[in-house]
C-alpha cells in the first residue's frame, strides 16, 4: 500500500493537528502529502456546491483537510474503476485535486456514498515527518476505506490513539526496547506499505 493514517499524539500542541488522524501517502510526490480524514467543518456541501441541486437535501459538510492551500477542495472517494486525475491511496480508495472529477462524483445518484471533500491538505518537507514520528508526535496505523470513509470522525482520533498508545507501551517497556528501536520497527512498517 502506498499510504498510512498518521494519529496525532495525545496534547499535540500544533492547533492544525491536534487530536488529528492524517491519510497519507507518497503516492504524489518525493514528500509525503495527506489530509485529515476527522475534522468535519461546519460547512454544508450544498453551500460550497449551491449549483448541483442533488446536494441541496443533504447534510454532509465539508472537511478541513489541512493548512495547505485551504482554498483549495481536494476528494477522496471510492470506485470500482481506476478514474484519470486520481492517485489510488488505498485498495479501490482515490484521492484527486480535479474540480471537474469532484462535480462529477458529486453529480451520481449518492453524490456522497464513499466520499469525502476537503479544503486544504497537509504536508511535510524532506525529512520532516519522520523526525516528528522520531520525536513521539505521531503514532502510525495502517490505512483502511472504513477508517477514511465511513467511521464518525468526533470518535476515530480517541479510538484510534487508544489502539496506538496501547501498542507504543507495549513495544517499549515488557520487552525493554527503547523509543529508538520501536521508531525503527514503525519506520519499517510504513516502508513496507509503499
Amino acid at each position: 500500500m502506498k499510504s498510512i493514517l498518521l494519529v496525532a499524539r495525545k496534547n499535540l500542541p500544533d492547533p492544525f493537528f491536534r487530536d488529528s488522524v492524517v491519510l497519507i501517502t507518497r503516492s504524489g510526490g518525493p514528500t509525503p502529502v495527506g489530509v485529515i480524514v476527522n475534522h468535519p467543518t461546519d460547512v454544508p456541501l450544498s453551500r460550497v456546491f449551491s449549483d448541483i441541486e442533488r446536494l441541496r437535501s443533504r447534510d454532509e459538510t465539508l472537511f478541513f483537510g489541512g493548512p495547505v492551500m485551504p482554498e483549495q477542495l481536494l476528494v477522496v472517494f471510492r470506485a470500482a474503476v481506476p478514474p484519470t486525475a486520481a492517485i489510488e491511496v488505498l485498495d479501490g480508495v482515490y484521492m484527486s485535486l480535479s474540480r471537474e472529477l469532484l462535480r462529477e462524483l458529486l453529480g451520481r445518484e449518492n453524490p456522497v456514498e464513499g466520499l469525502r471533500v476537503f479544503a486544504g491538505h497537509a504536508g511535510w518537507a524532506p525529512g520532516q515527518l519522520e523526525s516528528e514520528v522520531a520525536r513521539g508526535d505521531w503514532h502510525l496505523v495502517t490505512a483502511d476505506a472504513r477508517m477514511v470513509l465511513e467511521m464518525e470522525p468526533e470518535k476515530l482520533w480517541k479510538e484510534l490513539e487508544r489502539r496506538a498508545s496501547a501498542t507504543t507501551v507495549r513495544y517499549e517497556h515488557p520487552a525493554g526496547v527503547g523509543r529508538h528501536d520501536a521508531y525503527h520497527s514503525v519506520r519499517q512498517q510504513v516502508d513496507e506499505h509503499r
